[in-house]
């Protein structure tokens, strides 16, 4: 990560993405981490054949910043036309496609096309990619009756991936089974990867799709999930339909094999680098998260952990009488104490006296996770912030509406008429600093 088109490319990810602090605190992250457990990239079919290059330009940026993903890849759309002119009906079970012998011959002619188109793709813009096509996944028939030719992976061999990894070059790999007598085997894709996630248990696991992430009612991009506090109420919601609910299930199912601290990305081929190392991201992140901690006193808390959390996160000093003078409302914690959001009972309403987050909590949603908690009981209420806070559009989008005074910007949610509005910038006036000056 030396070579000065390597810098070239970090200073032009830092002009066009995000802070230079984001993306330094990503990059070492991710350096620290062994080869093997950066990344696990699923790509479909559809991006092979609708958005090869923005693909093959976010893989080489990778490569070039010294990080190497694990590729895998499907190829549905491109099967489903060649199976077609070669007159073979599509038969599905369960999602699974029946694969007949006349069938594999034309699935592995095409895997091994889409598996070459990309490795020649990556080779032409100067990156190093290797392709593999058999030796990763050991199978046997998954029902030989019903499937046909298609295979449950049994056991996954790293060797090729791992020979890769250390050349420097990205593994690019087709989603192709083989038994022990060597007979190939159809793999669905998708189950490919979750064998693959076990086995390597990767820090970022990363789906690339056309739609960018997954979509709200109004077809809005869902920036980010966190399961431990979200997924019983999202499951219920009558806008999610069955292939949603199906890959929400299956990545529940893949983040609970991993490390807390492992993730999963659903964004576009062209948004990967701006998702990886930005807190914002682009696209949908889904973690299995924390729960939320709720208390209504202030001996409910661990109080050190707090301040030390206020005070990392500001780069100040709480005031020394800050609880005293405090009249706890609510506080809402992660149990990590690693974001937390503080509510005050000023006047009689819910007033926001802090938001604290941690470098780290911001990019797994972490902070977004306890907002969510605390907007659903807290309808109303109002708060203060600097100017200048980069967490500013943040409350401007989170808002009902915004008042710029000359030392704070005065944000409140809920209904408000004139006469409120102005109590809200009275309080906020009158409100005594709670962090020390810096000195």
């Amino acid at each position: 990560m030396h070579d000065p088109q390597t810098r070239q490319t970090i200073v032009r990810l830092l002009s066009s993405m995000g802070s230079a602090k984001e993306i330094s605190q990503y990059l070492k992250r991710f350096s620290q981490l062994d080869a093997a457990r950066f990344a696990v990239v699923k790509v479909g079919g559809a991006v092979l054949r609708d958005d090869l290059d923005a693909l093959v330009s976010s893989l080489a940026f990778l490569q070039d910043v010294g990080l190497t993903p694990i590729v895998l890849h499907g190829a549905g759309p491109q099967l489903d036309l060649e199976l077609s002119t070669a007159g073979i009906e599509k038969k599905t079970i369960d999602g699974l496609r029946v694969t007949s012998p006349e069938a594999l011959a034309i699935v592995r002619r095409v895997f091994h096309a889409q598996n070459l188109k990309l490795v020649e793709a990556l080779q032409a813009a100067d990156a190093r990619a290797t392709s593999i096509v058999s030796g990763v996944f050991e199978a046997d028939y998954l029902d030989r009756e019903r499937f046909g030719l298609v295979g449950e992976v049994k056991r996954v061999d790293l060797a090729p991936i791992q020979a890769s990894l250390q050349s420097g070059s990205i593994p690019v790999i087709a989603s192709l089974g083989e038994t022990i007598g060597g007979q190939i085997l159809n793999v669905n894709a998708d189950f490919a990867a979750k064998e693959l996630v076990q086995v390597l248990q990767p820090y970022k696991i990363i789906f690339l799709t056309g739609t960018g992430g997954l979509l709200d009612a109004a077809g809005k991009i869902i920036d980010s999930i966190n399961l431990s506090t979200e997924y019983d109420h999202l499951m219920q919601q009558p806008w999610i339909d069955g292939g949603m609910r199906v890959k929400i299930e299956q990545i529940k199912d893949l983040l609970d094999g991993l490390p807390r601290a492992s993730s999963v990305s659903i964004t576009k081929p062209s948004e990967l680098a701006k998702e990886l190392f930005t807190h914002k991201g682009s696209g949908t992140l889904v973690r299995r998260g924390e729960r939320v901690l709720r208390a209504v006193a202030w001996d409910q808390l661990d109080g050190e952990r707090l301040t030390r959390l206020i005070e990392s996160s500001f780069g100040r000093r709480l005031v020394p009488d800050y609880v005293s003078r405090t009249t706890l409302l609510r506080a809402y914690v992660s149990e990590s104490y690693r974001a937390a959001i503080v509510l005050a009972s000023v006047d009689g309403q819910p007033y926001m006296d802090k938001f604290a987050v941690t470098d780290a909590a911001q990019g797994e949603g972490l902070g977004r996770a306890v907002w969510n908690v605390m907007r659903e009981e807290t309808p109303e209420l109002f708060w203060r912030s600097r100017h200048g806070n980069p967490v500013n559009p943040f409350y401007v989008a989170e808002s009902d509406g915004c008042i710029k005074r000359e030392k704070w910007k005065v944000f409140w949610s809920g209904p408000a008429g004139f006469d409120r509005i102005e109590r809200y910038v009275q309080l906020c006036a009158q409100r005594p600093a709670t962090l020390e000056e810096p000195t």
